[in-house]
């Protein structure tokens, strides 16, 4: 049985374009966890945030990392915060190789510079913002990582960097 090809990474990085493109070349499932909870809960990721709170959201990616874990042969976009925690890292592993998907700064925002549907993002210093949580992240994303790729460049580009890597796996 194929593992699950999981991609994290920050905010811009190119999980959901990547994922959705790897997904048709290889011939698997594509789910965007967000999108699977926005589903699960009727709401979108800011309203669980904003009616329920960060914990609850938090708990809800545990849950779903555990119920991911049951799949085979899937590609996983995680939320930019879901591998931040090793108990949702542990679960994902179970059946998964983990795909950091690295990019600049620089690329995030230039990525998401007419984006206004990402609530981190809807503040005056975003460069500066952007900076530091990428800071924070990028240790804790490494660790996490089975393989890091370098997503500065094409989707395309990036989607065959990672078959390559993932089809060389015993």
């Amino acid at each position: 049985m194929k593992k699950n090809i999981i991609l994290c990474g920050f905010m811009g990085c190119g999980k959901s374009t990547v994922g959705k493109q790897l997904s048709e070349k290889m011939g698997m499932k594509f789910i965007d966890t967000d999108s699977y909870i926005e589903q699960k809960e009727g709401m979108t990721i800011s309203e669980i945030f904003a009616e329920k709170g960060e914990d609850y959201f938090r708990s809800l990616e545990l849950e779903v990392c555990k119920e991911l874990s049951n799949l085979h042969a899937a590609v996983i976009s995680t939320g930019g915060g879901t591998l931040l925690k090793d108990e949702n890292v542990k679960a994902i592993k179970k059946n998964g190789v983990v795909f950091l998907l690295n990019v600049s700064s620089n690329t995030v925002l230039t990525r998401l510079k007419s984006d206004d549907t990402r609530p981190l993002l809807q503040r005056e210093d975003k460069e500066k913002a952007v900076k530091m949580m990428l800071s924070q992240r990028t240790p804790l994303y490494n660790r996490a990582a089975d393989y890091v790729i370098d997503a500065e460049e094409s989707p395309r580009k990036v989607c065959s960097r990672i078959m390559s890597v993932y089809n060389s796996i015993k």
